[in-house]
């Protein structure tokens, strides 16, 4: 077979969600299936990491895709030029996005509806191609696969799609994610919270992370806290909005927040290993990675018991209401005094990863693409 791919997010230093994903099932993918031809699509001069094997011929097209008209131009009209020439079998899109004016067999990866459920998140500009496109991209795709099965009968239900044709394929956690020596930890905590205990939190500083009740409930813990302890924020300050602001600026222990901005790899694992705990108490995800990276650190976590999360953590985290700054306060009490208990939620962690790697996922996927590569096109 002759697979094109749309490898747009496979950028050297920013690996967000979507190009992680892409990342480690396509190097995977591409090392299994020596047999098959992959053909990379990338929107810029690309990184030759990305390139894994011999089996794969990047393509450089324009224009360069990072705005909703331009996004048009690039996958209406660049790729199907290009894939007039090259015949693929197949085109694969980690991101979700189709081309619609092709007739090659096409599988999107769509790993959430956070913009359907939560539109006054985005710029408007965005929305409105989210909003109108991704409907589009589902009729459109021979196979769909996402990360969790609540995001399936979300694809299904608000698309009305054929659940038959959606295929789970969970995310995965990397190498990287370890548990640390003790020495270790203590160096972490040295350099990044001034020697102190650290709730940790990962991710975009993005509204749907649900910052605000998040340093609500840190504000109220800490009334009540007698060993310095901190919350360590790592990540990119992309959506910092004026509610995000003002509930920052208005809280009695602001000074024991602590920023990274954002991390490399190796850092980001440091971090999550030295950790009190994992406070990951977003109002939507589609899966929630860093809950699983936790699991692989030994790292105790608080997550949200709504949309996929209780999926991912099953009986291995301590799932609260990310509405209730209670129950959020609460739980991180919990954590802080209660030993016994920390340790027993870091056991059900190490069975409950043992659910989820990369491996499998890129197996999931790679069997996604062999039912659409046998299934027809349907209009």
């Amino acid at each position: 077979m002759k697979i094109a791919v749309n490898t747009r997010l496979l950028l050297s230093g920013r690996l967000d969600g979507i190009g992680r994903f892409a990342d480690e099932t396509l190097r995977i993918i591409t090392s299994r299936h020596p047999e098959h031809q992959f053909i990379f699509y990338f929107d810029r001069k690309f990184d030759p990491q990305f390139i894994y094997n011999s089996n794969i011929t990047p393509v450089v097209i324009g224009p360069p895709a990072r705005h909703p008209l331009l996004f048009l131009g690039w996958f209406e009209v660049s790729l199907p030029w290009h894939f007039r020439r090259s015949k693929p079998d197949l085109f694969l899109s980690p991101e979700g996005y189709l081309s619609l004016s092709s007739p090659v067999k096409q599988v999107g990866v769509i790993h959430d509806l956070n913009f359907e459920h939560h539109p006054e998140d985005l710029p408007w500009v965005v929305k409105q191609y989210f909003t109108r496109m991704y409907p589009r991209f589902a009729l459109k795709a021979t196979r769909i696969a996402t990360v969790s099965e609540y995001s399936k009968a979300d694809i299904a239900k608000t698309y009305r799609i054929n659940p038959s044709k959606i295929d789970v394929v969970y995310n995965g956690a990397g190498q990287i994610f370890a548990p640390l020596d003790e020495e270790s930890k203590k160096q972490v905590r040295q350099k990044y919270s001034r020697g102190s205990d650290y709730f940790f939190f990962i991710g975009t500083l993005h509204p749907r992370k649900n910052l605000v009740n998040l340093f609500r409930s840190f504000d109220l813990f800490k009334e009540n806290d007698s060993k310095g302890i901190k919350l360590v924020m790592a990540g990119a300050k992309m959506w910092w909005t004026e509610e995000i602001r003002l509930a920052y600026e208005t809280m009695n222990h602001r000074d024991d927040v602590i920023f990274t901005g954002r991390v490399s790899d190796e850092e980001l694992a440091a971090l999550m290993s030295s950790a009190l705990a994992l406070t990951y108490v977003s109002y939507f995800e589609g899966f929630g990675i860093p809950i699983l990276e936790a699991f692989y650190c030994d790292t105790p976590v608080i997550t949200s018991n709504i949309t996929s999360m209780p999926e991912v953590a099953g009986e291995a985290a301590l799932l609260v209401d990310p509405f209730s700054v209670d129950s959020i306060a609460v739980a991180m009490t919990k954590l802080t005094d209660d030993p016994v208990f920390r340790d027993k939620l870091i056991d059900a962690g190490r069975q409950q990863r043992q659910k989820f790697s990369w491996e499998k996922t890129a197996d999931k996927l790679w069997q996604c693409l062999e039912r659409a590569a046998k299934g027809s096109q349907h209009h």
